[in-house]
């Protein structure tokens, strides 16, 4: 199975809050990196809204190969499972999502509670930032000093990010590139050096640019 190109998750922290029919909704959203992460989230948000009557959440980690929720009394499949749907159709992953509810007397129906949990969620993602990360391959060029500086003009023309530069002997380029764009690139620096200098792989990442 190929590893993804693209890896959608949040930037930070978010809040956000609604009213729908007398009732207000707060959503707060967060990246994680762990279940227990989420689940002290969560945790933490139902002790700071412990007035409430309902503190649903969801949260969804590696791709969809980790999705938990919970109604939290709502009744079943109007509020958990609204709110993680929200997070996959959003494509973010290693995320979670608390809906605090204060109800305000007027009973919203199953419709209107799988609707109002869905905005709420989507309001909170948002809050959040949504944002996308590519991978990138981390190579690293061993050069002599004469070939560097044809290197250094060519490496820009495929948005090459120099981590570090060591000069010794000969210079060493630690660079990395979109992965999309590293065969392309392995390709152009044997044609310039006539297939004395290959790039080698250090590993992988995921960058924002």
């Amino acid at each position: 199975m190929a590893e993804p190109v693209f890896y959608t998750t949040l930037e930070h922290e978010g809040e956000a809050e609604f009213t729908e029919k007398k009732s207000v909704f707060i959503s707060h959203a967060k990246p994680i990196k762990s279940e227990e992460e989420a689940l002290a989230y969560v945790k933490k948000i139902k002790n700071q809204y412990s007035d409430a009557r309902h503190n649903v959440w969801a949260y969804m980690m590696k791709g969809e190969i980790v999705a938990r929720y919970s109604d939290d009394g709502e009744p079943q499949g109007t509020a958990g499972v609204p709110v993680l749907d929200t997070i996959r159709k959003s494509g973010v992953t290693d995320a979670v999502v608390v809906v605090t509810r204060y109800f305000g007397g007027v009973l919203l129906g199953a419709g209107g509670l799988v609707r109002a949990y869905s905005h709420s969620a989507k309001l909170g993602l948002e809050a959040a930032h949504i944002i996308t990360y590519e991978q990138y391959s981390e190579l690293e060029l061993d050069c002599t000093y004469s070939d560097y500086q044809r290197y250094l003009a060519e490496l820009p023309r495929f948005g090459a990010i120099t981590d570090d530069t060591v000069f010794s002997d000969r210079v060493k380029i630690l660079f990395s590139i979109k992965e999309t764009l590293t065969d392309e690139l392995f390709l152009r620096v044997r044609e310039m050096s006539g297939g004395k200098d290959e790039p080698k792989l250090r590993g992988k990442r995921f960058d924002y640019r």
